[in-house]
């Protein structure tokens, strides 16, 4: 005796039923999910540790520069980006002697310079 084609169908879909009853949960849902600290907690750890977030609006093709690198050097994205962060602002810091005027000062000068000419 032949099944029909809807009789098919049932019984496999209580064969993948019955596998996914058997198989259990799947690793993020079990031991492992336990590994990482809530949003909450890890919010305190970070407010311990001196960080805050900071959010900032840049190009694509900047953040996907910043993944590649970060993924090259092990992947974390957050030291990458404050490593080339805190670079930056190295590199631009004046030295002693030429200090930028502020710039205002700056500004009423290249009027004066303008109005003169």
């Amino acid at each position: 005796m032949s099944l029909k084609k809807t009789d098919l169908a049932k019984n496999l879909g209580l064969k993948i039923t019955q596998q996914m009853k058997k198989s259990g949960p799947p690793g993020r849902f079990g031991a492992a999910s336990v590994a990482l600290p809530d949003r909450r907690e890890q919010r305190k750890l970070d407010q311990a540790a001196g960080l805050l977030p900071f959010a900032v609006k840049l190009h694509d093709d900047l953040i996907k520069q910043l993944r590649d690198l970060a993924q090259q050097e092990g992947g974390n994205l957050n030291a990458v980006t404050e490593r080339l962060i805190r670079a930056g602002l190295a590199a631009s810091q004046p030295t002693g002697a030429e200090k930028p005027a502020p710039a205002k000062k700056a500004a009423a000068k290249k009027a004066a310079k303008k109005t003169s000419s």
